[in-house]
């Protein structure tokens, strides 16, 4: 059974950077897909950034694109989401998820497992 569990998450003011990690246990982060997705108050979960390890391409929302990265420790079994330039509307619970393999990396059915969230505020 493969678990997630994001952490890193936290308050910090428009135009600072943060860096959440999703720590995977059960299997290897690089069996997966991997995507993370975020999900505002009164708003649905949105697609925000995804890879595919194998041939290491990467997919970003165009709200993220040139501020947001993704990336894979092996030896923690972790992958982490640099953001970077933040803005207040970047505020919301911000999830991991890890996919067999997706045919869609935007669409969340895609993927199979889902870790609990991480909160992240972006105020003055």
């Amino acid at each position: 059974q493969v678990q997630l569990a994001e952490s890193g998450g936290g308050w910090v003011q428009p135009g600072e950077s943060l860096r959440l990690a999703c720590t995977v246990s059960g299997r290897t982060f690089s069996r997966y897909d991997m995507g993370w997705f975020r999900q505002a108050p009164g708003k649905e979960r949105e697609f925000i950034l995804a890879i595919r390890w194998s041939g290491g391409t990467t997919f970003y929302a165009d709200s993220v694109k040139g501020r947001f990265t993704i990336s894979g420790d092996y030896a923690k079994n972790t992958v982490y989401l640099q953001m970077n330039s933040l803005k207040p509307e970047d505020t919301a619970v911000y999830y991991c998820a890890a996919a067999r393999g997706f045919k869609d990396y935007a669409a969340t059915a895609d993927y199979d497992y889902w870790g609990q969230g991480t909160q992240v505020t972006v105020s003055s």
